[in-house]
């Protein structure tokens, strides 16, 4: 278990000790958490509009990419601190949930209609 806390505290104290030097970096932390969450909705929603209306095949991607959301939420939730920089795990928390999704979709997009 300490093991597992040194690594945390490795990563994430960094990471806060990085974007606490200037208002740049915190403002590079943000842009990027907000072009992720930006590139994850629009993938998300142009593979789900892609994909078609529902029926038998399509409610089974569409709750497939649900669970996906679901476990990421989950794990992210274990992973990133709770103590500090909260709002800014908050947006990576569901950048990389949409992001997780858009991929599973455009990857089972490709495999079900140009195989």
């Amino acid at each position: 278990m300490k093991f597992i806390s040194d690594i945390h505290d490795a990563i994430f104290h960094s990471l806060k000790s990085w974007a606490e030097q200037s208002t740049g970096n915190w403002n590079m932390l943000i842009g990027s958490g907000f072009i992720l969450l930006l590139v994850g909705v629009i993938l998300t929603c142009v593979f789900q509009k892609k994909i078609g209306k529902t029926d038998e095949r399509t409610m089974q991607i569409a709750l497939k990419s649900a669970l996906i959301m679901l476990c990421v939420i989950i794990l992210c939730d274990i992973i990133f601190p709770k103590d500090y920089m909260w709002q800014i795990f908050f947006l990576f928390k569901y950048s990389l949930t949409f992001l997780a999704s858009g991929i599973y979709l455009a990857v089972r997009y490709k495999k079900d209609f140009f195989n």
